[in-house]
């Protein structure tokens, strides 16, 4: 499973502009994939820990992606995606 900065690295290389994308963190990718309207493009990663998706999101969230803290009971997905 690829880790904190290994996640971050790889979003860094999809977006350009942050405010563009909207950032989230799950239980369930493809479920919360439906609820957002299957919005393309939709990338997700396993952080494998909820500390550590959160920790992602809030870093993106503080560069100026969309989003807001909340996820579930114990979301370990990272997402993002371009509406």
């Amino acid at each position: 499973m690829p880790s904190e900065k290994e996640i971050i690295s790889e979003i860094e290389k999809i977006v350009g502009t942050y405010s563009y994308w909207t950032i989230g963190v799950t239980e369930d990718p493809e479920r919360r994939k439906q609820e957002h309207g299957n919005p393309t493009p939709w990338h997700h990663w396993d952080a494998v820990l909820e500390s550590s998706a959160r920790n992602i999101e809030k870093y993106f969230l503080a560069k100026g992606m969309k989003g807001d803290v909340g996820g579930g009971n114990r979301p370990h997905y990272v997402y993002i995606f371009w509406k």
